[in-house]
């Protein structure tokens, strides 16, 4: 077999698809592993490139290919969706990888570390309970509103909200009994919020690069710590503006050159 240079991997829950080529772009790797074979096949093979769409497991597997000594790189799902050359499928998939990662122009994403890994599981976690705290007093408003206690939105107005139901007398005993349970879960989540933003505070202090972003007007701890973990390379983007729209600082940009001189 010729000596292959570049391999696409598509990754799936338990079976992977894998499509190389050698120098002369010819395929010669077409190949099902199970997901317990992965390792054991790459450990063997010669150290060469692989590439992975940046889906959830990649950055894992990634880690576990350089180990091995091969180069892994990882390229945004919606970048290799073109080179896709027939119905959509597991070998379809992989040869599109392998195809889209030749190409110089190519844009990939970083491998993150697995302590960088873990940072992202806080910063989804904090997300995850202020969507909850906000799903939560929005119920409670609606279901006061039918009671004729009425309350403005905001987090501050939630408190005082609160405290008119425990004491308002003209509110059946059910009411007053499911209030209270929201009530219970409403200071649970803000009880589990005030934990996790201690946790990210501690992790923007020990963050060398979250302590100078927060130097920059406008930018606090939580906002420089989620910075610091979710752009590994700055320099992936071109310009200032590219990154600012990528935050959604700026809108995207979809006019042609000519347009914007």
């Amino acid at each position: 077999m010729s000596k292959i240079i570049r391999i696409g991997m598509d990754t799936s829950k338990s079976v992977f698809q894998l499509h190389g080529v050698d120098a002369a772009e010819q395929p010669v790797l077409r190949k099902k592993l199970r997901r317990i074979q992965v390792l054991t096949f790459f450990g063997k093979l010669e150290p060469t490139l692989i590439g992975l769409e940046a889906c959830g497991g990649a950055h894992y597997w990634a880690r576990e290919l350089i180990a091995l000594g091969h180069k892994a790189i990882l390229l945004p799902p919606q970048y290799v969706k073109p080179y896709v050359k027939r119905n959509k499928n597991d070998t379809a998939d992989a040869e599109a990888i392998c195809e889209a990662m030749s190409r110089p122009t190519m844009r990939f994403v970083p491998v993150k570390t697995a302590e960088q890994q873990a940072a992202l599981m806080l910063e989804g976690m904090r997300g995850s309970l202020i969507r909850r705290r906000t799903q939560l007093c929005n119920m409670i408003r609606g279901y006061a509103a039918e009671f004729g206690l009425a309350a403005a939105k905001g987090l501050d107005k939630m408190e005082p909200l609160l405290a008119r139901i425990a004491s308002e007398q003209t509110l059946p005993a059910l009411a007053k009994e499911l209030f209270a349970t929201h009530r219970k879960e409403y200071e649970r989540l803000k009880v589990e919020i005030a934990k996790i933003e201690a946790k990210l505070l501690a992790w923007h202090k020990d963050n060398e690069l979250s302590r100078r972003l927060v130097k920059i007007p406008g930018i606090g701890p939580i906002g420089a710590s989620l910075m610091a973990m979710k752009v590994a390379d700055p320099g992936a983007y071109r310009s200032g503006r590219d990154f600012s729209a990528w935050i959604g600082l700026t809108p995207k940009d979809h006019c042609s050159r000519a347009a914007r001189r």
